[in-house]
This record gives structure tokens, sequence and C-alpha cells, in this order.
């Protein structure tokens, strides 16, 4: 568990979001509608998953919006950023259970119309500062749509690996995601000693020992936003990074392969 020392939160314009959920949501859309039978049968590479259970999960990210919102508030927020990256592996299972099911449902095109018709209607007649109800907590909107934009983000990249796909990933959803999970990395390991820096998105000071003050860090890890999000949630191993020369780390401080993934 992360520790429960207090940070601020990183603020996120919640117009801004709310058009880079929605435009990552459009490029899957059309991505999914050119597949096959045999491509939506293959392996997703996230255990037993095929890659039409792959899509329905993207849709039921977005759905699951739609849905909160269309439910009484809850009196309390409950859960903010980036604590939610902690809270998602708790509920892993009862997602792929339900994710299973909603495949099952209907064709992908057929899930990702009726989602998008929902869903952009009801974010533009709902404020970011509504309370929302979903699995793992009550969360302001505004802060759930930043962690969509971040699972629309990390699944369309399993998406493209998986079928050797080129899906755009939105610029404005993609710097969601990295300064999301570069904040739950240092709530996980509180400090000043190292820098990771993920140019151009993000820059955070993290892992106990000595605080650093002024000119060059003495530990810096330096990486790029698709190879952070791949070993943020364990997709690629820190080792594997290393030595395929995605990530580069100086200082006895900048090792951080027990402290990843941070989100899993």
């Amino acid at each position: 568990m992360p520790p429960a020392k207090k940070r601020k939160q990183r603020g996120y314009d919640s117009d801004r979001t709310r058009t880079a959920v929605l435009t990552q949501f459009a490029h899957v859309r059309e991505a999914v509608a050119a597949l096959t039978p045999e491509q939506l049968a293959l392996p997703a590479g996230l255990g037993d998953w095929t890659v039409r259970e792959l899509t329905a999960h993207l849709c039921m990210g977005v759905e699951s919006v739609s849905r909160a919102v269309e439910q009484p508030a809850p009196p309390a927020v409950e859960l903010g950023l980036p604590e939610w990256a902690f809270a998602t592996a708790a509920v892993a299972a009862p997602i792929s259970d339900d994710v299973k099911v909603y495949a099952a449902s209907a064709e992908p095109a057929e899930l990702f119309e009726r989602t998008a018709g929902r869903i952009t209607g009801l974010l533009k007649d709902t404020p970011p500062e509504r309370l929302i109800a979903v699995r793992v907590g009550a969360m302001r909107l505004g802060d759930f749509l930043v962690t969509r934009a971040v699972e629309l983000v990390v699944h369309t990249d399993d998406l493209n690996r998986a079928l050797g796909l080129a899906v755009p990933l939105d610029r404005q959803a993609l710097a969601a995601c990295t300064r999301l999970l570069a904040d739950a990395l240092a709530i996980k390991a509180p400090g000043a000693s190292t820098e990771v820096r993920i140019p151009p998105y993000a820059v955070v000071q993290c892992v106990e020992g000595p605080r650093h003050t002024r000119g060059t860090p003495p530990n810096v890890v330096e990486t790029d936003p698709v190879t952070w999000l791949r070993l943020a949630t364990g997709r690629t191993a820190w080792a594997d990074a290393l030595a395929a020369a995605r990530v580069s780390a100086s200082g006895e401080r900048a090792d951080l392969g027990g402290l990843l993934p941070v989100m899993s």
C-alpha cells in the first residue's frame, strides 16, 4: 500500500480532459470498426483476454462514465488522484468478469456506437465538480475523466501491440496518463533524492535520501511517455527497458526496478 502522506494534487483542465477522452475514444472506435473477426479472436496479451475483450474493456471504461452520471450523486469524495492508481488492482477480477460479459453482449461496433452516443451529451451537461460513485469509490467527475484518459491510452497501446496497429494517442490524453502515473510513483516512493523526467509532460522527485536543491540532480531517470506508461503499468520490465536503451538511469538511487509497476 502507498504511504498515507498527503501530497498536493496536480490540477487538470477539465475542458481539455473531456476533449482528450472523446478524441481518444474516437480514435479507438475508428480502429475497432476496421477489425476483422480473425483479429478480434487473437490474444490481447493481457491474461486470457482476446482482442474482442480488450476492445470491450476500452468501451466499458468510457461507458462507466455515463452509467455513473446517471446515478444519484454520493455524499462525499472518497478517492482522488493519483490514489486511484493504487485502488484498481483490488477490483481487477470483477472487472475482468464484467468485460467478458460485456464483450459477449453485442458486436464491438454496436458497443462503441451506443457508448459514443451517450457520453457526448452527458459530458456536455454535467459539471466536472459533480460527484459520481464508481467501482473504487466516490470521485469528482473531472478526476474520473482523467482516469478514463489513462485507461484509454494504456489500452490503446495494448491494442497497437497486440495487432501491430498504429492507432494514434491523443497528445492531451497521453499527457494526463504520463502525469498521473508519475505522481503515483512520487506517492509510492516519497522523497527528493531522485528526479524522474518524462519529457515533455512530467518531472517528479521521489525516493528517500539526500534532498537535491540545486544544480544537476545526483540521481536522474529519463524516458519517453510510452515507455513510461508501459513501465508504470507492468507492460515492460525495468531491466528490459534499460537493456533496450528505452530508459536512462544515473546515480545510486536511480534504480526504480523495485518500485515498478505503480499500477497493475
